[in-house]
């Protein structure tokens, strides 16, 4: 056959191409379809309706939570092995801590300007009767509570109301076991290697199952939504509205202004950084869980973003425990000087430095402990405000979780990325590579892709 022959034939092949809708195009479709399902159930009080969206939503939010322990003791296990010297990764830790606190202290600076220019508490119309202080707070030695192992698997126990038991984890207790493991099997040497290569098989499991459950996103965000449009109705937010309106602009200035010049200065696209990290930010919004978001964020960061699988499996996980420019920094300044407002207790300056010393530190100090609630718990004690205003927050905060979670999760996808780009862990093709939202086609169990993310350290 000749040459044009061929081309001709190639030309005009007619082999149907199969098509398929992105994966941020499916989750966008499981958004709206979940809200539609969520005003259904609320506006003609469709209770299985709500109940089916809760439980398709929280199952989701298991299923990525139950992968969280092998992911990351496994990933951490494997990457300090990687990476041969154990000062590089305290070097790399180091740095991740830095920027996490320059991050949260532009953040709380942020919540603090915004709190003074719109006196959030001033305005709201809330009864301070109904005030009562949270089972959940936060102190300054919650830190070394939570830092070492309680067992190998740094599991808890939990007994429920109904006699059931529940088992918890903790993420930084995590992080820290699996670098201690990591450590000594380098300092084991060969002995150590049917340990390391028992991991690393382990790893490759756990990855296949991640992409399997992130392939249902689509649907667990869909019931996540539902849920939250199903129980929570907008009319929650009419007595704390200022406050409302001012913890969403503060996160978005941080989302999309902060997080965008810091990009743009390491001579990176900003544009790229949000397609590659949206699927994790979306997700993030509606399950309302860094934690839960924890997998996604950690393939987003590696194969959306480009960065180092042996970097980004231990900054990721820690970033989730610690990085919470949402929940740690503009949620608390702005509470407490709601909180403060409402019982009619004037800050001085010396409160505010305090608030932005509890945001930078203090998120360290409660690591592993989640939810925003114990931040605001450590701050009013710390400032000397009642624990009694954080009941007055509450009725309104999954509303606000949602907005804060998506915050804080691109915040864990963002100093990965500006450490790795500082350090040589960033792969800058694969960070401006055209296809990085296409997720769901990137098997982490094929070759290429594995090739593709293989960065010297």
């Amino acid at each position: 056959m000749s040459t044009s022959a061929t081309e001709h034939s190639v030309g005009n092949d007619k082999t149907p191409k199969r098509a398929s809708l992105p994966f941020w195009a499916q989750v966008l479709l499981g958004l709206a379809v979940g809200i539609g399902l969520g005003l259904v159930a609320r506006t003609w009080e469709v209770d299985w309706l709500t109940t089916t969206l809760s439980t398709v939503g929280s199952t989701f939010v298991s299923l990525l939570r139950v992968i969280v322990v092998p992911l990351v003791l496994t990933a951490i296990i494997v990457s300090i092995a990687n990476l041969r010297e154990v000062t590089n990764a305290a070097r790399l830790a180091g740095q991740t801590l830095l920027w996490f606190a320059i991050t949260s202290l532009i953040s709380v600076v942020i919540g603090i300007t915004i709190g003074l220019l719109t006196n959030p508490g001033a305005s709201a119309t809330v009864d301070l009767s109904a005030a009562e202080a949270s089972s959940t707070q936060g102190t300054w030695l919650d830190f070394l509570n939570s830092i070492v192992p309680s067992n190998i698997l740094a599991l808890g126990a939990e007994a429920d109301s109904d006699g059931s038991v529940s088992l918890s984890f903790n993420v930084l207790q995590l992080v820290v076991l699996g670098i201690a493991l990591g450590a000594a099997s380098l300092a084991v040497g060969k002995k150590a290697e049917p340990f390391l290569d028992l991991n690393r098989s382990v790893l490759e499991i756990v990855q296949k199952l991640v992409w399997w459950v992130i392939r249902l996103a689509p649907i667990g965000t869909a019931g996540l939504i539902g849920r939250a449009v199903a129980n929570y109705g907008w009319d929650l937010i009419g007595p704390l509205a200022v406050f409302t309106i001012d913890v969403y602009v503060g996160c978005a200035i941080v989302l999309f202004v902060l997080y965008p010049v810091l990009v743009k200065a390491h001579g990176l696209s900003v544009r790229r950084f949000f397609a590659g990290a949206w699927p994790a930010i979306q997700f993030a919004f509606v399950s309302r869980s860094s934690v839960g978001t924890l997998p996604l964020t950690q393939r987003v960061v590696t194969r959306n973003l480009g960065v180092s699988p042996n970097y980004a499996s231990f900054a990721v996980p820690f970033g989730a425990t610690t990085k919470m420019d949402g929940c740690a920094a503009i949620y608390p300044a702005l509470a407490a000087i709601t909180v403060a407002q409402l019982f009619g207790i004037e800050l001085g300056i010396q409160h505010y430095l305090l608030i932005a010393f509890v945001s930078v530190v203090g998120s360290a100090a409660t690591a592993g402990l989640t939810g925003a609630v114990v931040m605001l718990t450590l701050t009013l004690s710390t400032l000397g405000l009642p624990l009694e205003g954080v009941g007055l927050l509450l009725a309104i905060d999954p509303i606000l979780d949602m907005m804060r979670t998506a915050t804080n999760v691109a915040g864990q996808a963002l100093v990965p990325v500006i450490v790795g780009k500082r350090n040589g862990l960033l792969d800058e093709k694969v960070y401006n590579s055209a296809n990085v939202s296409s997720i769901e086609h990137d098997d982490p169990t094929d070759t290429v892709s594995q090739e593709r993310q293989t960065i010297p350290v």
